[in-house]
């Protein structure tokens, strides 16, 4: 309906699109996922300037779909440009750019790129600390994560004093 109510090319198409690849991410459809993500991304790359924060998001979508297909090398490019548009055009500390500090330390995770996820993560904890109520979700996520990173270094006095505070 809305490819025949809205000129070619129209943001509102592009998030349709994008929440009908979100839809095929939670039904394991990566390749149909990726498809919808891309085509979204081109439309608002189309009609929205470059910096444009809907574009920073859409870049975050497709980058956690090639996460989620294990291509780290195409995840992390994407991650980190949504990272700076995010960081560019939103207040220090936004919500948002932790959240793609998060994802971006995932894919240094699954590299076995330690040093970078641990970096990512702890910067990702500190603004969510900043930001969100004590003991919010997504705090204990990122806490969660940084655990994993400490465990898969062998640290596990640290990895387990993470696990608590994210238990708590």
């Amino acid at each position: 309906l809305l490819r025949q109510a809205l000129p070619a090319g129209h943001p509102s198409i592009a998030q349709s699109l994008n929440n009908l690849a979100n839809v095929y991410v939670s039904q394991g459809r990566y390749g149909a996922a990726e498809a919808g993500y891309q085509e979204a991304l081109a439309l608002l790359r189309q009609a929205l300037p470059a910096e444009h924060l809907l574009i920073a998001s859409s870049l975050n979508n497709l980058a956690a779909v090639y996460e989620l297909q294990e291509r780290y090398a195409e995840a992390e490019a994407l991650f980190t440009k949504a990272l700076g548009l995010r960081r560019a055009a939103l207040p220090a500390g936004h919500p948002s750019i932790a959240q793609t500090l998060h994802n971006l330390a995932l894919a240094y995770k699954a590299q076995g790129r330690y040093a970078e996820a641990e970096a990512g993560y702890q910067e990702a904890l500190a603004l969510r600390r900043a930001a969100l109520p004590a003991g919010h979700p997504l705090i204990a996520q990122t806490l969660n994560n940084l655990a994993n990173v400490s465990f898969s270094q062998e640290r596990y006095a640290e990895a387990e004093a993470l696990c608590a505070e994210a238990l708590e």
